[in-house]
């Protein structure tokens, strides 16, 4: 795994190497929000206000917020509605209620059109305040209802019975006709609390005459999701997804990119880097090792030209190539390397040149290393495939170097390099990396030798025997 941070470089770099495919997911993307939008057809809620008057507790408004979402009023709502097709319990799904500030309840209906949506919702409001004025007044048995209004009716009576009597008293002319008009009208105002109090104890009184605040509006638009917020989430979900994917890659890539954890793998000494020039006029990607014969082979190809067309040809996790100097800088590199090659070896020797195979950047410094060589040592260029790696076993050579490229092989695949080469009875006496770079373009009519493979490397395919 790689454990190098990811920073917005990182992120940047992978946009701009892959946002011809990152635009086609996020395109797909867009497409299954519309189908999914397709399939959940959009739904509009309409919201209907009932006053509840009088003094309630909060325990007492929800329940009544549950008895507007029970099956009584949604199966009465239903039934009056009378649509084909939809059922009351069909409906009770779709019906919402909450208590809200000022003993006023809330009572939403979603429906597949703005109409149905105000039906619904003004038709559950209806049922719920004639069905609460039923459980208010329709519930009381009628006996007590009658011994209410005959008491009422006494204590009318009663008070006129009072008046009367008080008249009739002596009007304070003695203690006794006082102290009886006292009484009098003392009970007087004990029968008119007692009435006063038998009425706010009378839940038909404060608790009925619920009112239905108007009828509800009717919605101008869908409810959430709508169609375009499924398209957007799609192709934002796909592009996240996308670009996470991307990004876990490349943390879970064990491709080793630093000299000294390649030196390691293969168990050998560093002779230095060298530099391979690309093209500076036109972007410059590093191709998929082992891919590039492929594409070579089927460049004219459907699927090859869709590979290209997405850029899943190359690599987009590497660094861009730096520019480079001139042609006489580059070379004093590889004649740097053939001098401590020469300083190893005590005479003359002939050497395996080891490049991995789809490895273009490393075959050509192989090739370049060659040519700076010359006859001491005298090299010879093989490709070994890294999956079942075999090199030709040891016949003129005296030893095996391997060049290759940074961040493009696995620790696994080195180390199965070098056992091949010590199963050819090859010593490793050193390793080369090769790193691309941008080169000047040139004007010479001929070409310039940097983009040619120099005759003297003996290029070939390790199969085992000569080549």
């Amino acid at each position: 795994m790689n454990e190098d941070t990811i920073r917005l470089v990182t992120i940047g770099r992978m946009l701009r190497g892959r946002w011809r495919l990152l635009a086609v997911l996020t395109v797909v993307g867009a497409l299954v929000g519309y189908g999914t939008s397709v399939v959940f057809p959009p739904r509009y809620t309409a919201s209907a206000s009932v006053l509840l008057p009088g003094q309630w507790e909060e325990r007492e408004l929800l329940t009544q917020v549950d008895i507007a979402t029970s099956s009584s009023v949604v199966d009465l709502a239903a039934a009056e509605l009378g649509w084909q097709g939809v059922s009351g319990l069909e409906l009770r799904d779709r019906v919402t209620a909450k208590a809200a500030d000022g003993n006023i309840i809330t009572i939403s209906g979603t429906a597949d059109t703005p109409a149905r949506a105000q039906q619904l919702s003004d038709q559950v409001a209806q049922q719920f305040v004639g069905f609460a004025a039923r459980i208010a007044g329709g519930g009381t048995d009628p006996d007590a209802a009658t011994g209410t209004e005959a008491l009422r009716k006494k204590v009318v009576e009663t008070n006129r019975r009072i008046t009367d009597l008080a008249n009739a008293a002596d009007p304070g002319r003695t203690v006794e006709g006082v102290q009886a008009r006292t009484s009098l009208e003392k009970l007087r105002t004990s029968l008119e609390e007692a009435m006063t109090k038998l009425d706010e104890a009378d839940p038909a009184n404060d608790k009925a005459g619920m009112v239905v605040m108007g009828p509800a509006p009717r919605p101008t638009g869908a409810t959430p999701p709508t169609r375009p917020q499924l398209i957007v989430a799609g192709a934002l979900l796909f592009f996240l997804l996308a670009v996470v994917g991307h990004l876990v890659a490349v943390r879970m890539n064990r491709r080793l990119r630093t000299e000294p954890e390649i030196a390691a793998a293969l168990g050998s000494t560093l002779l230095g880097t060298v530099d391979v020039p690309v093209d500076a006029s036109v972007d410059v990607p590093v191709a998929v090792p082992g891919e590039r014969r492929a594409h070579r082979s089927e460049g004219r190809g459907t699927r090859a030209r869709i590979r290209r067309f997405l850029g899943l040809d190359t690599r987009w996790d590497v660094p861009t190539p730096q520019r480079s100097g001139d042609e006489a800088g580059r070379r004093i590199r590889y004649q740097r390397v053939c001098a401590r090659l020469r300083n190893q070896l005590p005479a003359t020797r002939r050497l395996l040149v080891v490049v991995p195979h789809g490895d273009e950047t490393a075959l050509r410094a192989a090739g370049q290393l060659a040519a700076e060589a010359g006859s001491n040592p005298l090299l010879r260029v093989v490709e070994v495939s890294v999956d079942r790696p075999i090199v030709p076993d040891s016949d003129t050579e005296s030893g095996a170097l391997i060049v290759l490229s940074a961040g493009s092989w696995t620790a696994e695949e080195l180390a199965g390099l070098a056992e091949a080469c010590a199963d050819g009875r090859h010593e490793v006496v050193g390793i080369v990396v090769a790193g691309p770079v941008l080169a000047r373009p040139t004007r010479s009519a001929g070409g310039s030798p940097d983009h040619t493979t120099p005759a003297l490397a003996v290029r070939g395919h390790a199969t085992g025997g000569s080549v």
